[in-house]
C-alpha cells in the first residue's frame, strides 16, 4: 500500500464525518450541564481517600460510561475500543497524542458515579435540560415495566430460602470472597411460561416525544403496579395515564382521581367477568397509544442490548439501568432536535 496523503486522509475524514452517529450526539447535547454534579462526586471520592484525585477529567469519563453502556461493552473491550476506533476516542474527547483510560480506571469511575445516586441526579438534570429546551413532557403519560437480567446465581434451595428470608447462607459469611459474588438482591420471575432473573425497570415515558420521564428499579418479583404513584410526572401537560391491565386497580384508580388524573389504563377481565366488547374495544384504542413505549423498550433492548447487565447488588443495577435509561434519552434528543430541524 502506498502512503496516504494529506489529502486522502482528509477525505477519509469527511466521510467518516457524514455517517459518524457519535459525532451528532456530542455536538447536539451540552455536556457541561452534567459538570458541577460530576466533580462533586469526585471531589467527596477524594475527600474518603489519600490517593488523590483519579488523573482524567471527569467528563470525559462520564461519556466513556455513556458509550459503554450505548454498545454494553464490558470494561476490557471498552478500553481496547478506545485505543482502537477514532469516533469512540473522538467523542470521549481523547486526543491522539492522549492516554486513554485501562479497564481499572473504567470500573473506578463508575463505582464513583455509582455510590450516592450520582446517575439518577444526571438523569433529572437531563431531564430538566429537555424541558427547558422546548421537549417537556406533554400529551400523557405511559406507565409500564421491562426485565433485565442478570446472570443467574447457582445457589442450592436451602441458600434460596435463607436469602428470601432476608438471612445470609453460614457458607458465604464463612467466605467472603464467595459472598462478593453473590447478588442477594436480584429475584427470579415467571412470565410465559419463561423464568428470569434479575430486575425490573419501572417507566414512565411522555406521549408526545417518548422520552422516559421517570424511572425506578426493583428486584424483578416486584408487581409493576407497586411503582405506579411514585413513577407519575405532574409535569406533563395532559392528565392522561396510559398502563396495561397490570396497573388495573381501586387503589390506582382513586389515586389517579384525587391528583386529577385521567386514567387511560386497560381494563382487566376477571374469573366469570370477561370484558364487554365495548371494554375490548376501548383497550384496542389505548393500545395504540400505550405501543409507544414499547418503542422506547425495542430501543433499550436491542440496540443497546440492554436486556442484561452485569454487576452484583442493587445500587450497581440502580447506575446501571438509570445510565441505560439516560443514555436513551440522550439518543432520542438528538434524533428530535434533527427532525424539528428538518
Amino acid at each position: 500500500m502506498g502512503q496516504l496523503s494529506l489529502f486522502d486522509i482528509q477525505n477519509r475524514m469527511d466521510k467518516l464525518n457524514k455517517k459518524d452517529r457519535l459525532l451528532r450526539l456530542s455536538e447536539t447535547i451540552d455536556w457541561n450541564i452534567f459538570l458541577g454534579g460530576l466533580r462533586k462526586a469526585v471531589e467527596k471520592e477524594d475527600r474518603k481517600s489519600n490517593a488523590g484525585r483519579p488523573p482524567f477529567n471527569v467528563l470525559k469519563m462520564f461519556k466513556v460510561l455513556v458509550l459503554q453502556r450505548l454498545y454494553n461493552l464490558s470494561d476490557e473491550e471498552m478500553e481496547f475500543q478506545l485505543r482502537d476506533r477514532l469516533t469512540f476516542s473522538r467523542f470521549c474527547g481523547f486526543d491522539s497524542e492522549d492516554v486513554s483510560p485501562d479497564e481499572k480506571t473504567i470500573w473506578l469511575y463508575r463505582e464513583i458515579f455509582t455510590r450516592g445516586g450520582v446517575i439518577e441526579r444526571m438523569f433529572d438534570r437531563f431531564d430538566h435540560y429537555l424541558r427547558t429546551h422546548g421537549y417537556e413532557s406533554k400529551k400523557g403519560q405511559i406507565l409500564d415495566a421491562t426485565l433485565v437480567e442478570v446472570p443467574v446465581q447457582r445457589n442450592t434451595e436451602e441458600e434460596n430460602e435463607k436469602i428470601q428470608a432476608g438471612e445470609v447462607p453460614e457458607k458465604w459469611e464463612k467466605s467472603p470472597a464467595k459472598m462478593a459474588q453473590k447478588d442477594r438482591d436480584a429475584s427470579w420471575l415467571k412470565k410465559n411460561g419463561k423464568s428470569f432473573f434479575g430486575y425490573k425497570n419501572h417507566t414512565n415515558t411522555d406521549v408526545g416525544h417518548k422520552l422516559i420521564r421517570k424511572y425506578a428499579v426493583t428486584p424483578a418479583h416486584v408487581h409493576d403496579s407497586q411503582k405506579a404513584e411514585e413513577n407519575l410526572d405532574p409535569w406533563n401537560t395532559s392528565p392522561k395515564v396510559y398502563g396495561d391491565s397490570a396497573y388495573s386497580s381501586e387503589d390506582i384508580e382513586e389515586h389517579l382521581d384525587d391528583f386529577q388524573y385521567q386514567s387511560k389504563i386497560h381494563r382487566k377481565a376477571y374469573r366469570n367477568t370477561p370484558l364487554s366488547q365495548f371494554q375490548m374495544e376501548q383497550n384496542r384504542k389505548k393500545s395504540r397509544i400505550r405501543a409507544r413505549c414499547e418503542h422506547v423498550y425495542g430501543f433499550l433492548k436491542y440496540v443497546m442490548k440492554g436486556y442484561l447487565i452485569r454487576g452484583i447488588g442493587i445500587t450497581r443495577a440502580q447506575a446501571k439501568i438509570g445510565l441505560m435509561n439516560l443514555t436513551y434519552n440522550l439518543w432520542r434528543y438528538v434524533y428530535l432536535v434533527r427532525l424539528r430541524s428538518a
